[in-house]
């Protein structure tokens, strides 16, 4: 959370990591000690809040005004508990910010990263990881600001409370010392409100408009997945899965969170995927996780034409640089399909190794919770 200023890595890639962590975590080292699972730090910041911030628009320059903004948010869980998506929207003193943070645990770490987005960039800043310490939650990054490089702490207290303490400090000299810059009061007022999966409704076509691009996908679904066990390998394996995916709106479609729950012969899949609309660039950014890894992966990046998406990145497979091509598009009102493919070619030639099946769930049928 920069708030001074302002699919990607393939899902065959992630996988492995979900029956890894499993293997780790049925068979723990011989003498290793047991660490505090702080998977539930956050859970106290779960409902609905107002919020009383205070920002000093200019760190690190000795301008010592400060400026106040109030608002409101709301903190949902995601993967019971095990991930956290937190709105917030706050006006004043001529300024009006709308973000998002998506907190991520890492159990073999027992850390938290801590990713932060604004409305008006749709970019995700780097990351800030840590954990808690008898209450005491410090995280820290690295970034640029003004041209210069600093180091970047939040610091979580009084959690436990109804009135949980926010602060953002700065450092430009290793750590040595810190200016707050950034002090966030809150104040519960109730439950999280119902994060409703059902679909909005359709943006006209007279009328296209690409904030909205991803509407067609939201609400509950049931996904059946097709997957190439070897891909880049002349191997022709395949092996699939099924299970169900919830796509839910942020900043009224702007952004989205989607989560898949699927299972098959090759164990247990829980997938999430943040997608963030870049205004100025005028495309999509998709950041892929699992709830084994808590890392996200580095985003896929494009946009829609004639109603398909195409997003792009680059990454490591086997030690290898290649590109990752990931893509979706609506088939019905009620069926979308998605593929991942690969090329070791610069986009010469692509390999298919993922296939999605996506079918609405009908009203009175179960649906997801998640």
């Amino acid at each position: 959370m920069r708030l001074v200023r302002r699919i990607g890595a393939s899902l065959l890639l992630l996988a492995p990591l979900i029956l890894a962590a499993h293997a780790r975590a049925q068979n723990p080292p011989a003498g290793a000690q047991t660490q505090r699972d702080g998977g539930h730090d956050f859970d106290p910041l779960l409902g609905s809040w107002k919020y009383h911030l205070r920002r000093l628009p200019h760190p690190l320059t000795g301008a010592p005004a400060w400026a106040d903004l109030e608002g409101t948010g709301a903190c949902y869980e995601v993967w019971d508990r095990r991930a956290q998506l937190d709105t917030i929207e706050v006006d004043g003193a001529g300024t009006h910010i709308e973000g998002l943070t998506l907190r991520l645990y890492n159990p073999d770490s027992h850390q938290w990263r801590l990713y932060w987005a604004n409305s008006q960039s749709g970019v995700l800043d780097p990351p800030q990881v840590g954990e808690f310490r008898n209450g005491h939650g410090d995280f820290y990054t690295q970034d640029t600001i003004s041209g210069r490089t600093i180091l970047i702490r939040f610091d979580w207290t009084r959690l436990t409370s109804n009135a949980p303490h926010f602060e953002q400090s700065f450092s430009d000299d290793g750590g040595t010392t810190w200016t707050v810059n950034w002090i966030t009061d809150q104040t519960r007022t109730g439950d999280a409100p119902a994060w409703n999966p059902q679909p909005s409704a359709a943006t006209p076509a007279s009328a296209p408009d690409p904030r909205h691009d991803f509407d067609f996908d939201e609400g509950a679904w049931k996904i059946h997945i097709r997957r190439l066990l070897h891909p880049l390998s002349g191997s022709t394996e395949w092996t699939e899965m099924d299970g169900t995916t919830v796509t839910r709106p942020i900043w009224d479609g702007r952004a989205n969170l989607s989560t898949v729950d699927a299972d098959g012969p090759t164990g247990h899949l829980e997938l999430l995927a943040l997608r963030l609309y870049n205004p100025d660039a005028h495309q999509w950014r998709i950041y892929f996780t699992t709830s084994d890894s808590g890392i996200l992966s580095v985003p896929a990046i494009g946009e829609f034409h004639g109603g398909r998406g195409d997003f792009y990145d680059q990454e490591s497979f086997h030690g290898r640089s290649i590109l990752v091509r990931f893509s979706i598009w609506p088939t019905s009102p009620d069926t979308i399909s998605a593929e991942q493919a690969f090329s070791p070619d610069g986009g010469k030639t692509w390999e298919t190794n993922w296939i999605n099946t996506i079918t609405r769930i009908k009203s009175g049928e179960p649906r997801p919770s998640s």
